[in-house]
């Protein structure tokens, strides 16, 4: 099982970046999808996610009308659109896939990614 994030970097405040997360070795399509967030010294951060039936993708109210979760089921990967970048955006992006969602939580599978950085600086 792998996911791999790619598409951070140094953005300057109000640019555009797009995360991508890259899946493998499990069934994708049976897997809720989140984006996570750590800055240093803090606790990682949910801030947004979208069901393995492809619902109204659901953010935090930091990142809400900014930021935009995606899946394409075809490609084994999921996205995150990010526009108007602040500097306090600046933190490690981690994927997160949960599932399979047909059975019950409490036995279901945790994947994370190995993260990347985003850097929002003028």
């Amino acid at each position: 099982v792998q996911l791999v994030e790619s598409g951070g970097g140094l953005v300057q405040p109000g640019g555009s970046l797009r995360l991508s997360c890259a899946a493998s070795g499990f069934t994708f399509s049976n897997y809720d999808l989140s984006w996570y967030r750590q800055a240093p010294g803090k606790e990682r951060e949910l801030i947004a996610a979208i069901t393995s039936a492809g619902g109204t993708p659901k953010s935090a109210d930091s990142v809400k009308g900014r930021f935009t979760i995606s899946r394409d089921n075809a490609k084994n990967t999921v996205y995150l659109q990010m526009k108007s970048l602040k500097p306090e955006d600046t933190a490690v992006y981690y994927c997160n896939a949960r599932g399979p969602t047909f059975i019950v939580t409490a036995h279901q599978r945790n994947y994370w990614g190995q993260g990347t950085q985003v850097t929002v600086s003028s």
